[in-house]
């Protein structure tokens, strides 16, 4: 039952990233997002177009993305094994990653409030607007932080068998940089660094794309990988009469 569990868990990770992609690309249509130099009655207007999708938006989000704390948590407790128990990086890993679900839902419901009533101030709208996209790439640097101390913890695993590949550590490194632009919106209303640019948000979200899709399959192998250890140590222990 517990190695099903921990499958559970690393599922709910594939499962929350379909509902994102819906979620923010078919169904809220905020892929690619409006330039930072749109004006208030351009942002109105895509509010009030796209309101029903929005709102639908936040609902996929506020049902889906609660099932990522499984995930974090069982992401923490493979790292636990390399650390011998709670440690310092499955710590930090486990504290960043809470901060996942409210980094989407948070900005969303914001949005949210924008398009709620079509009727409302333009320059409301678009106040309300660039909040979300500020929040929602701005919080890049504390999943720069939760990537790379996975890809720390790859690096110090000195098991026989690692936990995670060791080519998975330096891989980290390079995604957690890759991520690392998004906190340069604050201080970009145009170009690649800004919330529709290249650096800022195109990057960023294939890195993300991929870091995710490569720590589920590398997660399955470790939980395999564990449950084979603990079925060889039941073999191993003497039973008695």
């Amino acid at each position: 039952m517990k190695f099903r569990l921990y499958r559970f868990s690393v599922w709910c990770g594939v499962i929350v990233l379909v509902a994102f992609i819906v979620a923010f690309t078919i169904v809220g249509k905020l892929t690619p997002p409006p330039p930072p130099e749109a004006g208030a009655e351009e942002i109105a207007a895509f509010l009030v177009q796209n309101r029903t999708g929005i709102l639908w938006a936040v609902v996929i989000m506020g049902v889906f993305a609660p099932l990522f704390y499984p995930f974090a948590v069982v992401t923490s407790l493979q790292m636990r094994r390399i650390e011998g128990g709670w440690g310092l990086l499955s710590m930090v890993q486990l504290t960043t990653a809470v901060v996942a679900p409210t980094g989407w839902l948070y900005p969303l419901a914001v949005l949210a409030t924008a398009a709620y009533r079509p009727e409302r101030d333009p320059q409301l709208m678009l106040l309300l607007s660039d909040q979300f996209w500020l929040t929602y790439v701005g919080v890049a640097a504390i999943f720069v932080v939760n990537v790379a101390v996975i890809g720390l913890s790859a690096l110090v695993d000195r098991r026989d068998r690692p936990v995670f590949p060791r080519w998975f550590g330096p891989l980290n490194f390079v995604l957690a940089l890759l991520l690392l632009p998004g906190v340069f919106v604050y201080v970009s209303t145009g170009g690649a660094l800004a919330w529709d640019g290249m650096f800022a948000m195109l990057v960023p979200a294939v890195a993300f794309l991929i870091w995710k899709v490569i720590l589920i399959v590398v997660l399955l192998r470790a939980v395999s990988a564990e449950e084979a250890e603990a079925g060889q140590h039941r073999a191993a222990v003497p039973t008695t009469t």
